[in-house]
């Protein structure tokens, strides 16, 4: 990974913005930059910096550059399942295990590349390797995600996320039971200081609130309804690991709970799995063609598989 050292000169300012003007001869945009600070790829002398400290002449600062790379969206064969589709956008059944578009360790395997492979035309706004892209999924969620086939579509359906004017309703299977059958957690979330690759509630942070539900109660586990107000990353799963109730299976932000299962059998579902139980299960959103639309994504079988095993074994 390429390493770019600076040493700031000129007034002082925000970092981002320093950086933002510093860089824009080498294709880096702010965007860009953003993604860097929160992956704490940026050092200000030395140490993990924030998109808004103040910076001044003569500190230095440390970049880890992604990868040059030629980009070439490579089409990849796979099944989709299309939920929704109209003349403006589509949304489709996104499987766990898949990333949503390339980036560093997934170039050619993604769900940009299936969407490709399946000769889907999307708006090209989003950039190289994103097109139609106007919110993403983890790599282990599943369900409900929404792709834009205009550049038009696409700047309408992202002013809705970013002004909360759609809604997300997601499934989580989690450990233990949740304090209250109906709660809302809103506590801020930013970069874990001690783990930089995951968020945490840090009072820094920025505003996150979630509204849990409970579905089901069984031993060991809940089925959980969660819905994010705000779309912060990993909202759901730190919050609930925040809680002590983590998704069954996140072993970022939940370790291995299963360890301590009396049932070997659902010790071995757990850990065979390859996924955490979070499914985005319900999108509702205003169409660029026009109308109100809810777009409803069934639990994937692994997961009513885990669950039916809790229920019979738990």
């Amino acid at each position: 990974m390429p390493r770019l050292s600076l040493t700031v000169d000129g007034p002082a300012r925000r970092l981002d913005a320093y950086l933002a003007s510093r860089l824009k001869d080498r294709g880096l945009s702010r965007s860009a930059l953003g993604r860097l600070l929160e992956a704490g790829r940026i050092l200000l002398d030395g140490k993990a910096a924030k998109p808004s400290a103040e910076i001044r002449a003569g500190q230095r600062v440390d970049l880890d550059l992604p990868e040059d790379r030629p980009f070439e969206l490579v089409p990849m064969e796979g099944a989709l399942t299309i939920l929704y589709e109209d003349e403006s956008c589509l949304a489709v059944d996104k499987p766990s295990g898949l990333v949503t578009h390339p980036a560093k360790g997934h170039w050619d395997d993604t769900l940009v590349n299936v969407l490709a492979g399946c000769g889907l035309r999307l708006s090209a706004g989003g950039g190289e390797g994103r097109p139609g892209i106007v919110h993403r999924l983890d790599k282990e969620t599943s369900g409900v995600l929404l792709l834009a086939k205009t550049e038009a579509a696409r700047l309408f359906l992202m002013d809705q996320f970013r002004t909360r004017r759609t809604e997300k309703t997601y499934w989580a299977l989690v450990w233990g039971r949740l304090p209250e059958e109906q709660m809302e957690v809103a506590l801020p979330i930013g970069r874990d200081p001690r783990r930089r690759t995951r968020m945490a509630v840090v009072s820094e942070g920025r505003e996150a609130s979630t509204t849990f539900r409970t579905l089901e109660v069984l031993s060991h586990v809940s089925l959980v309804e969660a819905s994010p107000r705000t779309g912060r990353t990993h909202q759901i799963r730190v919050h609930l690991s925040h809680l002590k109730h983590p998704v069954v299976g996140d072993a970022v932000y939940g370790g291995h709970p299963e360890n301590g299962l009396p049932s070997v059998l659902l010790r071995n579902r757990v850990r065979e799995a390859g996924r955490f139980f979070l499914h985005a299960h319900r999108l509702t959103f205003d169409s660029p063609s026009g109308g109100r639309i809810a777009v409803l994504s069934p639990l994937p079988q692994e997961f009513r598989d885990l669950l039916e095993a809790f229920r019979r074994h738990g």
